[in-house]
């Protein structure tokens, strides 16, 4: 999603001193600020950082920040799966509905922060279907494509999701920062 800017991309296993951030916030976008403030504040560079999940309407909005520790601190997607799946048990599709959020942030030296919502609606299936992905993408279903994101081609995918809708608009940010001379993006 960032191909063609004349950016370095340098994952954060390059600086093996930086410490691990811990996600407290109370939203998405407060957990991608942080990350992305914090290692900004450590290595002095450019820090792009994201924070996502699932939010599901019948949980009022859970599983959310704790996506990733739904089913408890160390589950599986397996387990997060699994138990998103008995809480919906029963519930008709109009009552299934969800969204995959991401928030993007990129912190730059000066200072400044920008974040960057995407975000992609959808419904919980009643079973698990499709290999490709991660998380929760073997049941969530895309109401235009009638299939789960883990039934969908990689190309499809990084077209229409969360992440993908996310990271274009800062690519879009970083495009202008570059044109208007702000400083080097590395």
């Amino acid at each position: 999603m960032l191909v063609g800017l004349p950016i370095e991309l340098v994952g954060l296993d390059s600086f093996p001193g930086v410490a691990e951030v811990k996600e407290d916030g109370a939203t998405f976008e407060d957990n991608a600020a942080k990350k992305a403030s914090c290692i900004r504040d450590e290595t002095g560079l450019a820090t792009l950082a994201d924070d996502s999940g699932l939010e599901v309407e019948a949980l009022q909005g859970r599983p959310g920040i704790l996506s990733a520790r739904f089913a408890g601190e160390r589950a599986t997607h397996a387990e997060n799966n699994e138990k998103l799946l008995d809480l919906l048990a029963g519930l008709p599709r109009e009552q299934r509905r969800a969204r995959f959020v991401c928030v993007a942030a990129l912190a730059v030296p000066d200072r400044r922060l920008v974040l960057r919502r995407g975000e992609i609606e959808g419904f919980i299936a009643e079973q698990p279907s499709g290999h490709g992905g991660f998380g929760y993408d073997p049941i969530f279903c895309v109401p235009e494509f009638g299939r789960t994101i883990a039934e969908l081609d990689d190309a499809t995918k990084n077209r229409i999701s969360h992440r993908a809708k996310a990271f274009r608009e800062i690519a879009q940010v970083l495009r202008e920062e570059l044109a208007g001379g702000r400083g080097k993006m590395t």
